[in-house]
C-alpha cells in the first residue's frame, strides 16, 4: 500500500510516528501546503518510507495527480474539514481509496435551524456512493476517535453486547490543563467553532432533528480519574453515521466544553469572528475564523504545557443478551505524559491519530473490505479492537448498574 497522507498540522504530524512503528504499507507521501511543515514531520522519524512534498488540498486536480505520480492506492485526508469535498473528488477521479476523520460540511436549515436539518456532515459524500461502488473502490468516512473510534464502539456493542439498543450517546471529556495560556484550544479551533456553534443534531425515533447549540447539558463521570464533566450537545458525524448502520431509538453526541470555552465560542459568534467568509480588512481579504487560528497558538505544539487525560467513548443502553437491563460505556482514555514521551505528540492529537493508521493497516491486509462510501459501523469491530490494543493502546469498558424502567 502507497498512501498519500494530506496535512502535516496537529493530527498529520502525530499519524508519522504511529506509522513509522508498523509495516503495512510500502511508502507514506506526507503532503501540506507548507512543505517545511511535511518535511518537520518525515524528519521526525528518519525513514525511508516517507517523503514530503508541498500540495494545495483544495486544488482536486492537483492532488489527483500526485496521487498519480507518487502510484498512491489511498489518500489519507488529515485536513480541516473544508477540504473534504476537493480530496474526496481527487481519490475517485484517480481511482484511489479514500480516509477522512471529518465528513462533508453541513449547512443550517435556512428556515428552522435549530429544529430541522438542512444539508446533513457528510450527505454530499454519500451522494456520491453508486459512483464509488461503480469504481470498486472504498471512501472510509469519519475514521479518526471521534467520529471513528466511537462508532467502532457502537458496532461492538450491537453485535456482542446488546439484544436491542435504546440509546447510543457519544460523550467525550478531559481534564487537561494547558499552562502559560488563558485560552489555548487543543484541537483545530476552525473545527471546533464549526462543529460547537452549527445546530447540534439528534436522532430520534427513526428521524434526524436539531437542537441549539449547546443544550441539553448533563454531567457525565469519565473514568481514569477524568470524573465528572458536564457535557453538552455538538454538531457531530457519529450521529449522522451511525444509524445508517445500527438500529438505536435515540443518538447523540455530547462534549465537555467547559462553561468558559462556551463562553468564548459564543462571544466569537456575538462578533462575528466565527464566520469562514471573507471579509477586506485594510488592503487584504482574510476570513474571521482564520484570524482566530492565525492567533492562537497551534494545537501541536500545546505537548510540553499540557497535563491531564482525555477520553472519548461510547455510552449504550438497552437490552442486553441475557434479557436484561444493561448500560455500558466503552471508551479510550490517552495520558497527556504518556503520550509525549512515547510519541512526542500531545494527547488530543495522537488520540486522533492512531485509529485511522489501525484502519488502514486493517484494509491494507484485506481485513477491512469494502466498496463505495461507508462508515466504521459497515465493519466488524473485534479485529479493531484487538488490533488497537497490539498498537499499545488499550480501551476500556465499564458496566454500569442498569434497572428496568418503572
Amino acid at each position: 500500500m502507497r498512501i498519500l497522507l494530506v496535512g502535516a498540522g496537529g493530527v498529520g504530524s502525530a499519524v508519522v510516528p504511529i506509522a513509522a512503528r508498523r509495516h503495512f504499507y510500502e511508502h507514506i507521501v506526507v503532503a501540506d501546503s507548507q512543505q517545511s511543515r511535511a518535511a518537520r514531520a518525515v524528519a521526525a522519524v528518519d525513514d525511508p518510507r516517507f517523503t514530503a512534498i508541498q500540495l494545495d488540498a483544495s486544488d482536486r486536480a492537483q492532488v489527483a495527480a500526485a496521487l498519480r505520480e507518487h502510484r498512491c492506492d489511498v489518500l489519507f485526508n488529515a485536513v480541516d474539514p473544508r477540504f473534504t469535498m476537493p480530496l474526496f473528488e481527487a481519490a475517485l477521479e484517480a481511482g484511489a481509496h479514500y480516509l477522512d476523520m471529518a465528513m462533508s460540511l453541513s449547512k443550517p436549515h435556512p428556515r428552522e435551524p435549530y429544529r430541522k436539518p438542512g444539508v446533513k456532515l457528510g450527505d454530499r459524500q454519500f451522494e456520491r456512493d453508486g459512483e464509488w461502488r461503480d469504481a470498486g473502490r472504498l471512501a472510509l468516512v469519519g475514521m479518526g476517535v471521534e467520529p471513528g473510534l466511537a462508532d467502532v464502539f457502537a458496532r461492538y456493542a450491537a453485535d456482542h453486547l446488546f439484544d436491542e439498543i435504546d440509546e447510543i450517546g457519544i460523550r467525550d471529556g478531559a481534564n487537561l490543563v494547558v499552562d502559560g495560556y488563558d485560552f489555548a484550544p487543543t484541537f483545530s479551533i476552525w473545527t471546533t467553532i464549526e462543529e460547537c456553534l452549527n445546530p447540534p443534531v439528534v436522532w430520534e425515533d427513526g428521524q434526524w432533528r436539531t437542537t441549539e447549540p449547546f443544550s441539553e447539558p448533563e454531567v457525565f463521570d469519565f473514568p481514569d480519574g477524568i470524573g465528572p464533566v458536564e457535557c453538552v450537545n455538538v454538531e457531530h458525524e457519529e450521529v449522522l453515521l451511525v444509524p445508517r448502520w445500527i438500529p438505536a431509538r435515540r443518538v447523540t453526541f455530547k462534549y465537555g466544553l467547559g462553561e468558559e470555552f462556551i463562553g468564548v465560542l459564543k462571544t466569537l459568534r456575538k462578533l462575528g469572528l466565527d464566520s469562514a467568509d471573507k471579509i477586506r480588512v485594510g488592503g487584504a481579504e482574510v476570513a474571521p475564523r482564520d484570524m482566530v487560528a492565525a492567533s492562537l497558538p497551534d494545537p501541536a505544539t500545546l505537548g510540553a504545557r499540557m497535563r491531564g487525560k482525555t477520553c472519548a467513548g461510547t455510552w449504550v443502553k438497552g437490552t442486553g443478551k441475557d434479557g436484561s437491563p444493561r448500560e455500558v460505556y466503552l471508551y479510550h482514555v490517552v495520558d497527556n505524559e504518556w503520550s509525549m514521551r512515547e510519541y512526542g505528540s500531545q494527547a488530543v492529537v495522537w488520540q486522533t491519530a492512531i485509529h485511522p493508521v489501525v484502519a488502514l493497516e486493517l484494509v491494507a491486509t484485506g481485513v477491512w473490505k469494502g466498496e463505495g462510501v461507508l462508515g466504521p459501523e459497515a465493519f466488524d469491530a473485534v479485529p479493531f479492537l484487538d488490533l488497537l490494543r497490539e498498537y499499545g493502546s488499550p480501551w476500556g469498558l465499564r458496566e454500569t448498574v442498569a434497572t428496568a424502567a418503572a
